[in-house]
């Protein structure tokens, strides 16, 4: 599977594509390197995303569960810059709060569908990827305007 990786603020990523899409996105710096348009693209976006700007809108196939497609959804419509709780993504996308953090747990394309905003009624809750809960909260402060 075409991979591209690259160096940022929380650590080495490696971008995942298939079939012009981004499939998924990982932690760690991967052994074969391809460029194509679609991993440049994603590679830029994230370089941009860390130095402040927007997160480009990009071709996303995440394989999940009709649930999952759902709460990914869900994810991806919350604002940069804001929150959602695991009880509202429920509210939306069906399920239970615990189900919603099971569905980012499987979240294969972290930062794209932005798993991170999701936080509990009480505190950040968890996050899995990268440097996990250290990762969440940098994520969060760059959105608000801060730096990694």
């Amino acid at each position: 599977m075409p991979q591209l990786s690259l160096h940022s603020p929380i650590g080495d990523l490696t971008v995942f594509e298939a079939f012009g899409e981004i499939v998924a996105l990982e932690s760690g710096w991967g052994a074969d390197q391809s460029e194509n348009p679609i991993l440049l693209r994603a590679k830029s976006a994230l370089q941009d995303y860390f130095d402040g700007a927007p997160l480009a809108d990009l071709p996303l196939r995440p394989q999940g569960s009709a649930y999952r497609q759902r709460v990914w959804r869900a994810l991806r419509e919350i604002p940069a810059g804001e929150t959602r709780t695991y009880v509202e993504i429920s509210r939306i996308a069906g399920g239970s709060p615990r189900s919603v953090g099971g569905a980012n747990v499987a979240n294969p394309i972290a930062i794209f569908i932005p798993c991170h905003r999701v936080v509990a009624v009480g505190g950040l809750g968890g996050y899995t990827f990268a440097d996990g809960l250290q990762t969440k909260q940098r994520l969060l402060d760059l959105e608000k305007g801060g730096k990694i």
